[in-house]
């Protein structure tokens, strides 16, 4: 089973689904109608986009009467931002310790 960090590089991976999510996070909740009509796709495919997000747990869906609204879950992203926050820390860690090394040369 992949972890949280491979469903969510996989997902935004692809353009279209993030081009969705962002204009769920940005316009907030719509339904599939309208986020047919920005996509550029057919709806079956937006339909497909928006199933993968649900599962990486990128948007929710709310029915109401025959229509389903979608919105963002942007602390969906959270295992994202704690993955970039570590590799930030290695790299930071690295650069101050190139930067000793460098001063210490030039002495």
């Amino acid at each position: 089973m992949p972890n949280a960090h491979d469903v969510l590089f996989k997902t935004l991976a692809d353009p279209t689904r993030r081009a969705i999510f962002e204009r769920l996070v940005r316009d907030g909740e719509q339904t599939v109608r309208v986020l047919t009509g920005h996509s550029g796709v057919w709806q079956p495919a937006v339909s497909k986009h928006l199933a993968v997000l649900k599962f990486a747990g990128l948007v929710r869906d709310r029915r109401e009467g025959r229509q389903t609204h979608y919105s963002a879950e942007p602390q969906g992203l959270a295992p994202l931002i704690d993955w970039m926050r570590l590799y930030g820390a290695f790299w930071r860690d690295r650069f101050d310790a190139l930067e000793n090394l460098l001063n210490r040369m030039d002495q």
